[in-house]
């Protein structure tokens, strides 16, 4: 068989014929009475086993080895070839991600992504100070790619980074909040506790109905992030779980102050003071103290009255801490 019709039969061009040729790869048995190149049955069959080790990565040069030594033993080339292949894909698919980035930024110019790509060059640094910075001098009218700003921040454990992350996620109106979501289903406590505070910063019905999510975590951090968020927001969804840290002294204070917050609507008081009254029922004396304070920031009648039984509480400390909030209310009227 002619090289061309090889050539057409293999797919494989009458140049890279020549070369392998040339290199000793697949030499044709024979030449025509013209000096054409001739191939027989075998030099095809070496053909396409040359081809089909190309197939696997291996170079000409391994393939003529693997062919013509027969003490080739291809378990550590293959074995390389295997590490190959997967830093080729890890780079490949590294790479892509980068794209995705860039793309997802919806950078206007060239000027737009070369500072989407020195931002997420940026926030690869060992250098806390270094991401800080990047994130923070970034041009407010600039594209932010935030599905790197979020994956970023639920992997930042260092604080002042973190905040300005969620700086800058405040800016993009919401469109963290998919993938902030998707941590508040991490089985890793902090990666949620990240979450949480970065969904907290975040105004609007969308964060408020992912906060109210947060309320069921097992983790009372989280619980009581969400809480005093959507307290603050005048969510009375909160109610439970910020008598719970005022009871079990976790930000008693904070969450006090939210109680005062939510008492302003219109039932709000009422409901507040059945639920600290019902958490009196089995509190030491160290939750009835703090029980007792919070009712300072709540206004109404049921407050009054429930700071009057507690100023008979059986504890000293309790029961003069009610009577100073009764006597302080006192003189404000």
């Amino acid at each position: 068989m002619l090289i061309g019709e090889v050539s057409r039969r293999s797919g494989v061009s009458i140049r890279m014929l020549r070369h392998y040729d040339a290199l000793g790869l697949v030499v044709p048995t024979g030449r025509t009475t013209g000096g054409y190149r001739e191939y027989s049955a075998d030099d095809i069959r070496r053909l396409f086993h040359v081809e089909c080790l190309r197939t696997l990565g291996l170079s000409l040069t391994d393939a003529k080895r693997a062919l013509d030594e027969p003490g080739f033993a291809p378990a550590t080339l293959v074995a390389e070839l295997i590490g190959h292949t997967r830093a080729r894909i890890r780079a490949e698919e590294e790479l892509l991600t980068r794209l995705l980035q860039v793309d997802a930024a919806a950078p206007a110019d060239w000027s737009d992504v070369l500072q989407v790509v020195s931002l997420l060059h940026a926030l690869e640094s060992d250098s806390g100070g270094h991401r800080q910075r990047a994130v923070l001098t970034q041009d407010e009218s600039a594209p932010l790619p935030v599905g790197a700003l979020v994956e970023a921040l639920l992997a930042e454990d260092d604080p002042n980074v973190a905040g300005a992350l969620q700086w800058a996620l405040v800016r993009t109106d919401g469109h963290g909040l998919p993938g902030l979501e998707i941590g508040l289903d991490s089985p890793d406590v902090e990666v949620r506790r990240r979450a949480v505070t970065a969904i907290a910063a975040v105004p609007g019905a969308d964060a408020s109905r992912l906060l109210r999510r947060a309320l069921d975590d097992t983790d009372m951090t989280i619980r009581g992030r969400a809480a005093l968020a959507l307290g603050s927001r005048g969510d009375g969804d909160a109610l439970p779980v910020l008598v719970d840290l005022v009871a079990e002294g976790s930000r008693d204070v904070e969450a006090a102050e939210t109680l005062g917050t939510l008492a302003r609507g219109p039932a709000a008081a009422g409901e507040i003071v059945a639920a600290l009254d019902h958490r009196l029922s089995d509190a030491d004396s160290a939750a009835r103290l703090r029980l007792a304070q919070a009712l300072a920031e709540i206004p109404g009648c049921e407050a009054l009255d429930l700071l009057i039984r507690l100023a008979q509480d059986g504890d000293r400390t309790v029961a003069l801490t009610a009577a100073a909030i009764l006597h302080a209310r006192d003189d404000e009227h």
